[in-house]
C-alpha cells in the first residue's frame, strides 16, 4: 500500500470533521489491522474501483455516531435526536464528504477511478471482511473528544490494470 494512496484519505479526514469539531479533534494512533475485523456499532463503507481500489470504512460506536449526527445538524432546521435512519443518512454524508475530498486529491494525483455509494452497517458483533490478498488496513484514530473516536480504516492498492 503506497503512502500516495492513502495520504488524501487521512488528510481529507482531518480536514472535515475538523470543519465540524474544530476544538476537540486529534489525530492519534495509526496502525494495522487484518481486513476482517469486528466494527465498533456503526460503520459506513465506501468503494474504489479503477486505476486504485479497495475501499474506506469509517468504524465507530453507536454513541459517537449519534454524537456526530447531533453536532452535524445543530444549525439544521431537522436536528437528529436520536439514532434512526436520518441519523445514518448524516454519517453516510459525513463519508462522502471525506471520500469526495480524497478522491479529488487522488485525481489531481492522476488516478481515475469508480465510488460506490456509502453504505451503512449497524449491528453488534459484525465482521466486514475484505479479500485483497496479503494488503492490511491502515487505521488512523480520530479522537472528537467526549463524543468519542472514529476509526478510519483504509485498503487501497494499485489495480492490476493500471500495472499493465
Amino acid at each position: 500500500m503506497r503512502v500516495e494512496y492513502i495520504n488524501p484519505f487521512v488528510e481529507s479526514a482531518v480536514e472535515v470533521l475538523k470543519a465540524y469539531f474544530p476544538e476537540t479533534i486529534r489525530r492519534k494512533e495509526i496502525y494495522l489491522k487484518p481486513t476482517s475485523m469486528e466494527i465498533k456499532g456503526v460503520a459506513a463503507m465506501v468503494g474504489l474501483a479503477g486505476d486504485v481500489e479497495g475501499r474506506v470504512l469509517f468504524d465507530m460506536t453507536k454513541n459517537t455516531a449519534l454524537g456526530i449526527a447531533v453536532e452535524m445538524t445543530k444549525d439544521f432546521d431537522e436536528k437528529v435526536t436520536v439514532f434512526d435512519e436520518y441519523a445514518k443518512e448524516v454519517i453516510q454524508e459525513l463519508s462522502n464528504q471525506i471520500t469526495a475530498q480524497a478522491v479529488s486529491r487522488l485525481h489531481d494525483l492522476g488516478f481515475k477511478f469508480d465510488l460506490t455509494p456509502p453504505a451503512i452497517f449497524t449491528g453488534d458483533n459484525m465482521v466486514v471482511s475484505t479479500k485483497f490478498g496479503n494488503v492490511e488496513a491502515l487505521v488512523v484514530t480520530m479522537d472528537l473528544g467526549a463524543i468519542g473516536t472514529v476509526e478510519v480504516n483504509v485498503i487501497v492498492r494499485e489495480s492490476e490494470r493500471r500495472k499493465v
